[in-house]
Parts: C-alpha cells; sequence; structure tokens
C-alpha cells in the first residue's frame, strides 16, 4: 500500500513533471491511430527470435503476497514443524518480520507486492536483470548455460539460471536463505526452498507467470500460483527505500494475548460474505468474496487469522475487520479497512 500513497503524494508535491518522467510517453512502442499504446500487438521478438521480455510491467492486484494459502483447508500443505513457526510468527505479529525491520522479503519479492509495485525487465542473450521499484532489490537471472550452484552461500533473493522452453522463459532459483518468509502473514521456507518461474507473453501489453514453490523441509508438496502481469506504458518506477526502522524495537509482540472471544460469538461470524461497495484496488487485492470460519477456537478470513480487539473488530497482517449486526443481533455484514478506504462485504450465508 505504501507505493500507492508514495505516488499520490508525488502528485500535489509541486514538482515539475519532467523530473517525474511520470507521464512520458513510453518510446518505440506500437500505439494504435489516435495514439495510445496499443498492448493487443504482437509480442516483439529478438534478434535471435525469442520473445523480448523487456519493458515495464505490473504484476495485476492480488491476495498471494498476503498469504501463498487462500483456503484455510490447504494449510496441512505446511509441515508441522513449519506449521509451528507460522503460529509463532502469528504470535509475534510482525516483530519478526524481516520487512518490517527494513530487511528484504525474499521470495515473496518475487510477486512484487501483490501487484501494487512495478518492476523493469532488460533482456539479453547472456542474462534477464530485473529491477524492482523498492530500489534495493535486484535480481539477475543467468542465460549462459551455467548450471545452479551446488552449495549455494544462502542470500535473500537466491541464485537464477533461465532457459527457454519453447516461447517460455523457465527460471530455476535456489540459494535463499531462511529469514525471510513466503508471504506477510508469516510462513516460513527452509534453505532448501527452490522456486521455479515461467513467464510468457501472450502479446506486447500482457504476461502469463507462473511461480512454484517446492522446500522438503517445509511443504508436503509444490505449491504453485499463477498470475497475469500487464505491461505498464507511459510511465516509470519511483524510488521506494526503507531507510528508517527504528521503531522495531518497540514491537511489542504477543497479539493472541489480546481480548478474549466467546467461541460462541466467534461461531456467529461464520459465513461467506460478499462485496457491495469500495475501492477497486481493495477489491482486486483482497478479493471480491471473504470466507469467515473458525478453526482451533481462531477466527479466519479466507487464510488469514483474525486477532480480536473486541467482539466486533478484528485485526490481522492484512487489514484490520470489523463486523456489524442488525437490530435483532444477526450479523449483516463486515468492513475492511486499509489505507485506500473501507470496503463493505454482505453476510450471504
Amino acid at each position: 500500500m505504501r507505493t500507492i500513497a508514495i505516488r499520490t503524494a508525488a502528485w500535489v508535491i509541486p514538482i515539475s513533471l519532467y523530473a517525474q518522467w511520470l507521464n512520458f510517453p513510453t518510446p518505440s512502442i506500437p500505439r494504435t491511430a489516435d495514439g495510445k499504446p496499443n498492448l493487443t500487438a504482437p509480442a516483439p521478438r529478438t534478434p535471435d527470435g525469442k520473445p523480448d521480455l523487456s519493458g515495464l510491467w505490473r504484476p495485476e492486484f492480488n491476495p498471494y503476497y498476503l498469504d501463498v494459502i487462500q483456503n484455510l483447508q490447504d494449510e496441512t500443505v505446511f509441515r508441522p514443524a513449519a506449521e509451528a513457526v507460522f503460529k509463532r510468527n502469528l504470535a509475534d505479529f510482525h516483530r519478526s518480520d524481516p520487512v518490517t525491520r527494513c530487511l528484504p522479503g525474499g521470495p515473496m519479492e518475487i510477486l512484487t507486492g501483490g501487484g501494487i509495485a512495478l518492476y523493469r525487465i532488460i533482456q539479453s542473450p547472456a542474462m534477464v536483470a530485473l529491477l524492482y521499484e523498492r530500489g534495493e532489490i535486484y535480481r539477475q537471472i543467468f542465460m549462459d548455460g551455467r548450471k545452479l550452484p551446488k552449495d549455494p552461500n544462502p542470500t535473500w533473493l537466491g541464485y537464477s539460471v533461465g532457459q527457454w522452453d519453447g516461447d517460455t522463459l523457465v527460471v530455476e532459483i535456489v540459494g535463499f536463505n531462511d529469514r525471510s518468509w513466503l508471504d506477510r502473514v508469516g510462513h516460513p521456507h527452509s534453505e532448501d526452498l527452490r522456486v521455479t518461474e515461467r513467464f510468457h507473453r501472450v502479446d506486447f501489453g500482457h504476461m502469463r507467470f507462473q511461480i512454484t514453490y517446492d522446500d522438503p523441509k517445509a511443504l508436503t508438496k509444490p505449491v504453485s500460483i499463477s498470475l497475469a502481469v500487464n505491461y505498464a506504458p507511459d510511465t516509470d518506477m519511483l524510488e521506494t527505500i526503507c531507510e528508517n526502522e527504528r521503531d522495531a524495537s518497540h514491537l511489542v509482540g504477543k497479539a493472541n494475548a489480546g481480548v478474549k472471544v466467546d467461541p460462541a460469538v466467534l461461531a456467529k461470524y461464520v459465513g461467506t460474505y460478499q462485496l457491495r461497495e469500495g475501492p477497486p484496488v481493495i477489491a482486486g487485492f483482497f478479493g471480491t468474496k471473504q470466507v469467515i470460519m473458525v478453526n482451533d477456537g481462531q477466527l479466519w478470513m479466507n487464510a488469514i487469522p483474525l486477532i480480536p480487539q473486541s467482539e466486533t473488530r478484528f485485526d490481522s497482517t492484512a487489514a484490520p475487520i470489523e463486523f456489524f449486526k442488525d437490530a435483532l443481533g444477526a450479523v449483516t455484514h463486515l468492513v475492511l479497512r486499509a489505507n485506500e478506504g473501507e470496503a463493505r462485504y454482505d453476510r450471504k450465508r
């Protein structure tokens, strides 16, 4: 959400747009007769006939950056030891989150903030480079035939090698340290994590992206996520730096030690809630449907645990939630609050 806030602020600060380049037309891209970018034009190719992935890209809004598991029933994909680490991270409520401490997000950076941030691909025959809007993050994908290191020195973003499978770029990544998380809710991974990416440029303005996490120490089976990625014309990246984490020492954690809510009250919230109104960015990021359930005395929204602050208000690693009732005490809807505004979801059953 921070990147959107920064972009909004940039428009109201009296600085020349020529200094920001946010409205500068992207040169040498296909355009329609009225001068608009032609995003359905054929995908460009390099002199050797391979698809050219170069350009500025933005993933579509998706919830996987928050939680790689979108259904609580799928939580069993994590082995017991990994699930125990996840529950400790929940109790700490971001105190142990590396991103909170201005450290890299590790493999979650690949999802680039759930579609909020931009990244630039620069392609050459020997290397594909990815530059992320978060200024200190970049990746090198080696295309020169080298093999993955057998005993890599663990790093935040790992070591990447790629090769072409027809018109699809397939990237293998190993060598992650185990200090980062798979997502913002706190699912862990081990140093044995292996990530596979598949980039397929459908046409000029659209790319299909698939990422698979395979970690035999943390997962019982691989987890795959598919995303749409769209070309971002006539704009540019803005620098986003995490430069001061002096407040991290004041985080006390222990979020689960807060208000106790009677299980009978929690049971009243269980059901499916459909978006009624709210900012499109919230619908894109959190989805148009929320499934509320109780598991082992814990209230969950989809697969995100909700921490009670009162009988009706709950916090989470995603956004605050509040439930509302009618005059007879029946739950009617919930409101999800984020930086971009409030979204109302009506209870359907």
